[in-house]
């Protein structure tokens, strides 16, 4: 490791929280806060580290090169990476954890990221954290020891009732959202995933608890690793177009309401809509 000194590794990681609080266009000053808090080095294999970007990794021994916008691979025999910082500024931006809510985490790998969450919602609020990877979660349970607001569950987030959250934070891509995801939703709660129809990549959708039921819009196009332990199959004959991604202004359990005119796309639990809430 490329000698650097505790002042100059904090001073890298306030410059780099700002550049991605920049990157992101984040509103909420307290993403940049928690980003610049939380050393990176410390959710990461130990160095060299294979640095990625642009698609191409480069191996290192330098802290500095953590902190910049790129990917850092946690487990590259399966894929896995630690996730790209702008991105989940962005979403935490977007799904805007408060002081004492409560996030369950999906797929928190070794936790940088459940790090940040938790700085967000406090020592008032709590995080559940799902990590499928048994290896990964063993690694994220000796990594958050620091943080007892933190709960680390070796176990998938699919197929499960969970607790009540204000949150639902998705770290990996499906083809359908679980719908104990959407029961698990506080009035107010947001969902946040990567929805894969396609597969590799698609919108990240956000996914609000209204009064009348969930609203749902598409952000960004995104590609992430699928998620493991999920079962929820769709025939190649229903996969939704690029419009139709581009389309859903809502979201319905099927138990609850069966699929209209207005469906996109319908699964075995849940269904997306074009249609807005009344």
């Amino acid at each position: 490791m490329l000698s650097m000194d505790e002042t100059e590794i904090e001073a890298a990681r306030r410059a780099y929280a700002a550049d991605i609080a920049r990157m992101a266009e984040v509103e909420d000053p307290r993403i940049g806060q928690a980003f610049a808090a939380v050393p990176r080095e410390a959710f990461l294999p130990p160095p060299p580290w294979t640095v990625i970007r642009m698609g191409a990794g480069t191996r290192t021994s330098d802290v500095a090169s953590l902190y910049d916008n790129v990917l850092v691979a946690i487990a590259p025999e399966r894929g896995i990476n630690n996730g790209e910082p702008s991105l989940h500024a962005m979403w935490m931006d977007a799904v805007h954890p408060q002081p004492g809510e409560t996030v369950i985490h999906v797929g928190a790998g070794t936790g940088y990221y459940t790090a940040i969450l938790a700085r967000l919602v406090g020592p008032g609020g709590r995080i559940e954290a799902f990590e499928y990877e048994s290896d990964l979660a063993a690694q994220a349970v000796a990594n958050l020891q620091d943080y007892p607001n933190v709960t680390v569950h070796s176990a998938s987030a699919f197929g499960r009732v969970l607790p009540k959250a204000d949150v639902v934070y998705v770290n990996a891509g499906v083809l359908a959202p679980d719908v104990e995801w959407l029961r698990a939703l506080n009035p107010g709660g947001r969902l946040i995933f990567p929805w894969q129809p396609h597969k590799g990549w698609g919108p990240a959708t956000l996914v609000t608890r209204e009064t009348q039921g969930f609203s749902a819009r598409p952000l960004m196009t995104v590609g992430f690793i699928s998620c493991s332990g999920t079962s929820e199959r769709i025939s190649v004959r229903h996969l939704p177009t690029e419009a139709d991604l581009a389309a859903v202004r809502s979201i319905w359990i099927r138990s609850e309401r069966a699929p209209g005119a207005s469906a996109v796309a319908v699964y075995k639990d849940v269904w997306f809509s074009s249609e807005e809430l009344d």
